[in-house]
């Protein structure tokens, strides 16, 4: 198993001992992300919003390519906490980022991404499957697919993210968000 996977597993692992019953609302943690995740710039939050509104747009973006999938499902994850947590993204309305924040639950519930996941173990396991399907393992990055944070396991995860389906709340959550942010004003300039 490469090296990427077994921190994963630990991480997912380590992540998901720590879950339990929720009281009252979860808080949304904005998970990090290397520099350039979403282009040559270490600014991921443009390359995020740009790419989640590009790939959730119809399924044919993302279709036979489950790391470009993967890659959608980690910029909801981090836009969900990252545009609530930043003062830069005041201009996008709060009904905007609640929109976000309900996709980010759908979105989870398509893939069978555990609910209650702390979004850095699932950014972290998804980074994880993307760099070992570019290094031509597909068998070590589908090890990063299992439970308890895929609750589908391994195969019929890969195969959701081969082939992810239109969600329409996606569809249209990212591309309110990116109107705004590059909207005047809306501090994407």
């Amino acid at each position: 198993m490469h090296r990427s996977a077994a921190l994963v597993l630990v991480s997912v692992v380590a992540g998901c001992t720590q879950l339990g019953p929720m009281s009252g609302p979860p808080r949304i943690a904005t998970p990090s992300l290397p520099p350039m995740v979403y282009g040559v710039y270490l600014d991921n939050d443009l390359g995020a919003i740009n790419f989640a509104a590009w790939a959730f747009a119809t399924p044919a973006n993302t279709r036979g390519n489950p790391a470009e999938a993967a890659r959608a499902i980690i910029a909801v994850e981090y836009l969900a906490g990252e545009l609530v947590d930043n003062p830069r993204w005041v201009g996008i309305d709060s009904n905007t980022k609640f929109r976000l924040r309900q996709t980010r639950d759908a979105v989870r519930q398509v893939v069978g991404i555990r609910e209650d996941a702390p979004p850095q173990v699932v950014v972290d396991a998804l980074l994880a499957f993307i760099s070992d399907l570019a290094s031509g393992n597909p068998a070590t990055a589908s090890a990063v697919l299992t439970a308890p944070l895929f609750s589908r396991g391994p195969q019929p995860t890969f195969e959701t993210l081969a082939n992810l389906p239109y969600i329409e709340q996606a569809n249209l959550a990212t591309a309110r968000v990116e109107a705004q942010a590059l909207s005047p004003g809306g501090r994407g300039e």
